[in-house]
């Protein structure tokens, strides 16, 4: 079984904005499988379906990106999920915007609903799928994440999410290891 978590913001204030690529790829890939994510339980929108032999829950956290841990810790007990069956999907600012980074495991960085899922689940070896936003133009980057995207990397994210949720398919039924070698890409800044 594998637990792909979305990390966002509940509320349609936050849909589109930065802060939400978790959430985005988390309902690209259940659409892309026919699984229905809007069950209440572990104060997150839950949804489960199979890809392949697999079983797999599709988790968004509807405690505000923050304290994301606090669901993700009652998800992974009561499904007594391994680790690295759990993989989280989240935006991050030190990459650049529309660059794909999956890793096996590692720090929160400067994320702070990381920082909360670490936390609760007192540990960082579990895979993580990362979508590159960018950095904000000035040091405002709460309004930065919450802010809505613009058209320009609207049309960057867009295809960021979807390659995102064929990566989380490929973690699933070939391997992290694989799925690294085939989606982490870089994006270097434009200055346009």
């Amino acid at each position: 079984m594998y637990v792909i978590a979305g990390l966002g913001n509940p509320g349609r204030q936050y849909e589109r904005t930065r802060h939400n690529m978790g959430f985005m790829v988390a309902d690209v890939f259940a659409a892309a499988h026919d699984i229905d994510v809007r069950r209440i339980k572990h104060k997150a929108l839950v949804g489960e379906g199979r890809i392949g032999d697999e079983k797999v829950i599709v988790v968004k956290p509807q405690t505000y990106m923050n304290l994301s841990g606090e669901s993700l810790r009652e998800v992974v007990n009561y499904y007594d999920v391994p680790m690295e069956n759990l993989i989280v999907v989240y935006d991050d600012m030190d990459l650049d915007t529309g660059t794909l980074r999956i890793r096996k495991k590692g720090s929160s960085g400067s994320h702070n609903g990381m920082k909360s899922v670490i936390y609760q689940l007192q540990s960082d070896e579990f895979p993580r799928v990362r979508i590159g936003i960018g950095t904000p133009p000035e040091d405002d980057w709460k309004d930065y994440v919450t802010g809505q995207v613009t058209e320009k990397e609207a049309e960057v994210l867009t295809e960021t999410i979807k390659k995102a949720a064929e990566a989380l398919e490929c973690i699933i039924t070939e391997g992290i290891d694989i799925a690294m070698n085939r989606f982490n890409t870089g994006r270097k800044h434009e200055d346009d």
